[in-house]
């Protein structure tokens, strides 16, 4: 079984791409499934099963999403074995720009739209960084020279990883990403003793467990501190 990781910011048209991507992999007579994972809400589940594809969502609730994908992404491996898939794909919400929820072997796809901001490849970080494929959407929108534009700072970011355009309507570009997917000699059977691409951020403090109240008395743990200076700085 291939295991790919997909993630993108909120919007950016992850779930488009991933049904038209999945039309043209099931013209090879491939088996998908897809594991949704987000924070509070989601309807996507809804669209994958109207596809008939097998899928399972999780909502982390209180937690990072990325955090969560990591505690349970042995479990979903295990699923998708039982559902004898020959791609399982994982989505992920990709909420926390600091966060990554990629794995090392394992292929991962960065989603991005060209409406997000010029700047906005720098702020992403591992997410987008670390990706081996960035699949950039909503091209049909802009200019040919926003086109570029963007397409050269994500390149600025990441110039390892093949970028590439994705029509989530149409499905424009989502056959060429098909072929990028699946690797006949590839079979994961397992995810357990590997290892992240990047390490989650240390963020362990006293509101990260539930407290509410302000005030330095009440900050433990890991706390990090801006340096505002005196007024006349």
């Amino acid at each position: 079984m291939n295991l790919i990781t997909i993630s993108g910011p909120p919007s950016s048209g992850k779930t488009s791409v991933i049904l038209k991507t999945i039309e043209a992999i099931k013209k090879r007579k491939l088996k998908v499934g897809v594991v949704k994972f987000d924070c509070l809400y989601t309807d996507d589940d809804i669209l994958y099963k109207k596809a008939d594809i097998p899928v399972k969502k999780g909502l982390s609730g209180s937690l990072c999403p990325d955090h969560y994908f990591v505690s349970n992404i042995e479990e979903v491996v295990v699923w998708g074995k039982k559902e004898n898939l020959d791609i399982l794909i994982t989505e992920s919400a990709g909420l926390c720009n600091r966060c990554s929820p990629y794995i090392k072997g394992i292929k991962a796809i960065c989603v991005i739209d060209n409406l997000s901001g010029i700047n906005t490849p720098k702020k992403i970080g591992p997410m987008l960084k670390t990706a081996d494929i960035i699949v950039v959407t909503k091209g049909d929108i802009v200019s040919q020279a926003e086109r570029e534009v963007f397409a050269s700072r994500v390149n600025s970011v990441n110039p390892q990883a093949v970028i590439m355009s994705v029509n989530g309507l149409t499905g424009q570009g989502a056959f060429e990403l098909s072929t990028l997917i699946y690797d006949n000699e590839l079979n994961i059977e397992t995810v357990k003793g590997k290892q992240l691409k990047f390490s989650m951020p240390s963020a362990l403090c006293s509101y990260c467990l539930g407290e509410t109240r302000i005030g330095e008395e009440y900050q433990m743990g890991n706390v990090r501190k801006m340096k505002i200076g005196d007024i006349d700085d």
